[in-house]
């Protein structure tokens, strides 16, 4: 059974810095392209950083410039660097990839989250 891990959340003070990981555990060969999501209190879910299995990168304008996603191919883990964090960074983060499988098919998953709180 496939399962994206995310870890690296906490509490941290404005301005800040975070390294979110979501690691890819189960039988599968790689991880496609990916993405890091948030949730905030009573907001819909955002995209915030994505990469293409090429390691294409895109940002919501948000967060340009601030933040980094990245990937570890023999891991079979992506990342997320976040810097000079802001209040409005507070959110669930969630991990979203396309994995494929050791059958050769590909599949979508989520992550649980994992809770970002930025504030003094």
């Amino acid at each position: 059974q496939v399962q994206l891990v995310e870890s690296g959340g906490g509490l941290v003070q404005p301005g800040g810095s975070l390294r979110l990981s979501c690691a890819a555990s189960g039988i599968i060969l790689s991880i496609n392209a990916a993405g890091w999501y948030r949730q905030a209190p009573g907001k819909e879910r955002e995209l915030v950083a994505s990469i293409s299995s090429g390691g294409s990168t895109n940002y919501a304008d948000s967060v340009k410039g601030r933040f980094t996603i990245s990937r570890d191919n023999a891991k079979n883990t992506v990342y997320l660097e976040m810097n000079s964090l802001k209040p409005e960074d507070t959110a669930v983060y969630y991990c979203n990839a396309e994995v494929l499988l050791a059958t050769w098919r590909t599949g979508d998953y989520w992550g649980k989250g994992t809770q970002v709180t930025v504030s003094s």
